[in-house]
């Protein structure tokens, strides 16, 4: 991917010491990439002291440590001063702890988002490019509920800039391969124990890897007209596959699904299916009829074809799916190289 887009930019960060924001900065701070300025904003001192470890400030010039919250508006503020573009990760994500404390995932993934917004909006700030979840479409638990309102938030941002050229969008997938809490180093951990815990052996889920995210991250950095939501098209797997690709050996025990817990991912709704277009590599969910720009003019540039109405994305209905074999292969090139069964 041509990142000479990014040449002599300030790019932002927030929550930049997550395992996605970790992946980020390692393609960011590649030497083709010639940035003026990288900025890792999070609030846990002890992840950016052990990203310091790997990625110092020595050794990478246009590198800087930034403690702080998106809860904190001035905090934030600050930070974005010269800021030009923002990728912002931040968020309060594990499904039970946010059922259980409900106001503070709201706070972060609601509140957090006004605050950013605002502090872009005051910043001179270019771009931003919010990330989403699979769970923020017809959200069935709290924190799908709260992604849902910080991608509503990030969207109508393009319509209260005024004359501001600042553009706001949005990327929405679902679990990436190896991340923090996920299934997959999960039942790594768990085959040494002898017994996997199977939530239904009918679910499915989506699967992309991090290089994926990545990629999609940037490709809507560069590419974003203001208001898209963009989703990628990436294979799903039966999650009685993932369990036999891992520890086959295993016993599969049925606990049943938890609380909040979809049997399916879901990333386009048929209720989008009227403002969703193909773009090739990805889908987009375009602004509903609050546009800053032309979509005429839009479906040209990007050879965009709408989808048809009754269109919906889920990965129990997906046409692509992850075989036992192609899983164990992705899992030793992306999560663990010495993965074996």
């Amino acid at each position: 991917m041509d990142l000479s887009f990014l040449k002599d930019k300030s790019i932002l960060i927030t929550g930049g010491t997550g395992f996605l924001g970790k992946a980020l900065t390692q393609r960011l701070l590649q030497p083709e990439v010639t940035l003026k300025r990288l900025v890792i904003f999070s609030r846990d001192e002890q992840k950016q002291f052990q990203l310091a470890q790997e990625f110092g400030p020595d050794q990478y010039q246009q590198l800087r440590y930034f403690i702080g919250d998106v809860r904190d508006r001035d905090r934030l503020k600050r930070a974005l001063k010269g800021i030009d573009y923002v990728i912002h990760a931040a968020a309060m994500k594990h499904i039970p702890i946010a059922e259980y404390n409900p106001m503070e995932c709201v706070k972060t993934n609601i509140m957090g988002a006004e605050n950013l917004i605002d502090a872009c909006l005051d910043s001179g700030v270019e771009r931003v490019v919010a990330l989403s979840t699979d769970k923020a479409a017809a959200p069935v638990n709290l924190y799908g509920a709260t992604k849902l309102a910080s991608d509503k938030l990030f969207i109508a941002a393009n319509n209260i800039s005024g004359g501001n050229p600042i553009k706001f969008s949005v990327v929405r997938y679902g679990n990436v391969m190896g991340s923090t809490g996920s299934v997959i180093p999960f039942f790594i951990k768990k085959r040494k124990e002898g017994v996997l815990p199977i939530t239904d052996e009918r679910m499915t889920r989506f699967n992309i890897t991090v290089e994926g995210g990545v990629d999609m991250v940037l490709y809507a950095l560069q590419n974003a007209w203001g208001g898209e939501v963009f989703v990628p098209k990436i294979p799903s797997y039966r999650i009685m596959d993932l369990a036999n690709a891992i520890a086959p050996d295993s016993e599969k025990k049925i606990v049943g699904l938890r609380p909040g817990e979809k049997m399916h991912e879901e990333m386009i709704t048929t209720s989008d299916a009227y403002f969703t277009y193909d773009l090739g590599e990805y889908y987009v969910i375009l602004p509903n009829g609050n546009y800053r720009w032309n979509i005429a003019d839009y479906i040209t540039a990007n050879n965009a074809t709408q989808v048809k109405d009754s269109f919906s994305y889920n990965s129990g209905e997906n046409d692509e799916w992850l075989s036992v074999e192609a899983i164990r292969a992705l899992i030793k090139k992306h999560v663990d190289s010495t993965f074996d069964v």
